[in-house]
């Protein structure tokens, strides 16, 4: 059986609002994860759910 590989990373710069960051932060906190890493998960998972946004602009 072979071992398991973490998945490769890519480095990309992105621009979050500070609200949207801090509250990432806060739920990383919470789970005692980084928020990067949170952010991943969740963006990986919206990914692998083919997850559709509702756009709602005002």
């Amino acid at each position: 059986m072979k071992p398991l590989r973490k998945k490769a990373k890519k480095q990309v710069a992105i621009r979050l609002d500070e609200d949207t960051i801090e509250y990432f932060k806060g739920l990383a906190e919470d789970k005692g994860v980084p928020y990067q890493s949170l952010i991943n998960l969740y963006l990986r998972d919206c990914a692998q759910s083919h997850k559709d946004l509702t756009m709602k602009w005002q």
